[in-house]
């Protein structure tokens, strides 16, 4: 299984993680001057000059379930100006790198975002200041009631850093609800889960126990509180800024699947 994580990291990376590489390697020229989507066998296609759009690791086929999502994909790759760069296409990044994930793979996004759960930010709460203890019990207790509500089961926050085990009960009813969901869906969820810290936001977020700025919200309490005290730099703007758009991407994903 730590292989499995490893491999999720890994393609994660491809899709995400690559930012700060791709302002120091040189970008590929623009190859293509027409850009369309459309149907195919299977679901819906990017092509390039009437070429299907193919993953850049493994030349695989790109073929999405939902035409928001090629769409999406098309608006990328018809946005790039006379170099490609990645770093714009977070769409078509995120698709890449579930298709060279894999089917496969699902069983271990899965766990990765039930893992997360069971030790999630939600949970563990500050000792202090007062006002810090104070914005997470907001955030935080009103989201845990949502989900105990929603999926009938209860949750053991705990104040401080000290492992605080959750229900197995509580945990499997989280991964039965995940059981049936296909890999662009797991690929988002464990996105999500990665930007925000918490499974339990993801989880909620796709049963629309929650609105993706009350995720985001929720996500930041400490992050928030932190810079209400010191201030912010230029460059954590930056990074926030360029997770909000993985983050928004990862919504469109979900929000494909709802039509």
């Amino acid at each position: 299984m730590r292989d499995q994580l490893d491999d999720i990291q890994k393609h994660l990376n491809d899709g995400y993680g690559r930012a700060q590489q791709l302002d120091k390697v040189e970008l590929p020229k623009r190859f293509y001057r027409d850009v369309a989507a459309g149907p195919v066998d299977g679901g819906f296609v990017v092509t390039l000059d009437g070429r299907p759009a193919r993953t850049p690791g493994k030349k695989l086929p790109v073929i999405v379930p939902a035409a928001a999502i090629a769409t999406a994909m098309a608006e990328e790759w018809a946005g790039q100006g006379e170099f490609i760069d990645p770093a714009t296409m977070p769409m078509v990044r995120l698709v890449n790198s579930a298709v060279e994930s894999g089917e496969e793979m699902i069983p271990a996004f899965r766990e990765e975002v039930i893992k997360f759960a069971g030790g999630d930010l939600l949970l563990y709460r500050a000792e202090s200041p007062q006002e810090l203890i104070s914005e997470q019990e907001l955030a935080w207790d009103n989201a845990l009631t949502a989900l105990a509500r929603h999926f009938g089961v209860s949750f053991q926050p705990t104040m401080g850093i000290i492992h605080q085990s959750q229900p197995k009960a509580t945990l499997d009813r989280l991964a039965e609800s995940l059981t049936n969901e296909n890999l662009l869906t797991m690929t988002a969820l464990v996105s999500i889960t990665g930007l925000t810290g918490s499974g339990l936001l993801a989880i909620g977020l796709w049963n629309k126990l929650f609105s993706p700025d009350q995720v985001w919200k929720a996500a930041h309490v400490d992050e928030d509180y932190q810079i209400s005290q010191w201030g912010q730099d230029e460059e954590a703007v930056d990074r926030r800024a360029r997770r909000r758009v993985e983050f928004d991407t990862a919504v469109a994903v979900l929000d494909a699947f709802r039509q």
